[in-house]
């Protein structure tokens, strides 16, 4: 399904179902989220990576109006509904202060593998144990778990993005457990070498060696 949105490109990634909130300040981006909101209608964020606009972006429905200043700043709530891909970007668009285009919503594949899921959360709660955090895994969907998993794992934006490129659920997932079953390693060697650093200059007790 082809579509046009004010555009809203920013140096992030958004998924969908994703909560995100924004501070609106700049004169465009205020009449584009103001006319939203008498409109009841949604804006994309195509995904503004290395200084240039990508092809790939995620349609956001505003949630709440929390707070409108003095000056006409905003403070919303948004939500990630649709990937879309960009077919044009027109930079004013129309007659507006913001950017526009035609977009192309993307049909994601939900092929979700159980043996895959259980390795991939297995092998998120191992990263979580090496680096002594906290793991919430209450997500808010399982449709897609692979999107609630995203900013969880140490991706860059940049695979952030490509992970956005990849229709497939079972894909993505692979994709996360390709990242985790690399750094795992490099992060265990670390712990382990910051635990060496730790004893360094201490006391130690060495049980005596037989010959």
């Amino acid at each position: 399904m082809k579509k046009t949105l004010p555009l809203f490109p920013l140096n992030l990634v958004v998924f969908p179902n994703e909560k995100l909130n924004l501070h609106i300040f700049e004169p465009r981006y205020r009449q584009l989220i103001g006319e939203c909101l008498e409109q009841e209608s949604n804006f994309g964020i195509p995904a503004f990576i290395n200084n240039k606009i990508e092809s790939y972006g995620t349609e956001m429905k505003i949630v709440a109006l929390n707070q409108v200043y003095e000056d006409g700043r905003m403070d919303i709530e948004t939500q990630g509904v649709h990937i879309f891909k960009l077919l044009n970007f027109d930079n004013p668009f129309e007659d507006k202060l913001y950017a526009g285009g035609e977009v192309e919503i993307v049909d994601l594949l939900d092929d979700t593998s159980e043996d895959i899921f259980k390795e991939l959360v297995q092998s998120l709660k191992r990263l979580y144990e090496l680096l002594q955090l906290n793991l919430d895994l209450n997500f808010r969907s399982y449709q897609f778990i692979s999107f609630e998993m995203a900013h969880k794992v140490g991706l860059s934006v940049e695979q952030e993005y490509e992970l956005l490129t990849i229709p497939s659920e079972s894909d993505r997932q692979l994709y996360l457990l390709s990242h985790l079953k690399r750094a795992i390693p490099i992060i265990y060697d670390m712990e382990r070498t910051k635990e060496r650093v730790r004893m360094n200059g201490h006391f130690r007790h060495f049980d005596p060696l037989n010959f």
